[in-house]
């Protein structure tokens, strides 16, 4: 009998040992953290959220990115340039994913889109890390306005500053800069 109770306090204490080891990582908090870091355009907390590396997918344009941390370190910064707001409209931890439902606004979005662009996400997770999000649909995005917005701004600046050509592809801290020159030079072209 005595055998008996001190294997049962073992196994109980090794099981509770256990279980302890292996908290839940809470994929919702850090989802909700990689999300308040890019509305603030903090590096630093966005590198303890993500892996080494980040794939980025767009489903409806079957684009795939994989960034360096160093390589998205530096998408940040063109990010911040427009002084972006990102606003978490839902979000729900799903098995070992999290969907997130994303309102985003900033200076070049307002000028190409005229309202906030809202996507549904799937942020993908390596233990405690975020390894890849998945803009999975875009709930409102008003692809002509855009076109034509962005055409229009492009042909403009090659036209009458083409020392800012390009700076429609340069995710770079600079590339952001003249993009906000192009678009202050567009809109007071008359």
């Amino acid at each position: 009998m005595n055998k008996t109770v001190n294997l049962t306090l073992l196994l109980l204490i090794g099981f509770i040992c256990c279980k302890n080891s292996r908290k839940e990582i809470d994929k919702l908090e850090i989802a909700k953290n990689y999300y308040k870091a890019l509305d603030s355009s903090d590096d630093l907390k966005i590198t303890l959220l993500l892996t080494d590396s980040l794939v980025t997918k767009e489903t409806k344009y079957d684009y795939e990115q994989i960034f360096s941390l160093k390589e998205y370190i530096e998408w940040l910064k063109w990010d911040a340039v427009f002084e972006p707001s990102y606003e978490i409209l839902q979000m729900e931890q799903e098995d070992e994913i999290v969907k997130a439902k994303i309102s985003k606004i900033d200076k070049r979005i307002s000028f190409l889109h005229q309202e906030p662009i809202v996507t549904n996400q799937i942020i993908r997770f390596d233990n405690d890390k975020i390894i890849s999000i998945e803009t999975t649909e875009y709930v409102i995005f008003n692809d002509s306005t855009f076109v034509k917005n962005r055409d229009g701004i492009v042909s403009w600046i090659d036209e009458n500053h083409p020392e800012l050509n390009g700076f429609i592809h340069d995710q770079t801290e600079t590339g952001g800069l003249k993009y906000l020159k192009a678009i202050d030079l567009y809109k007071n072209k008359k």
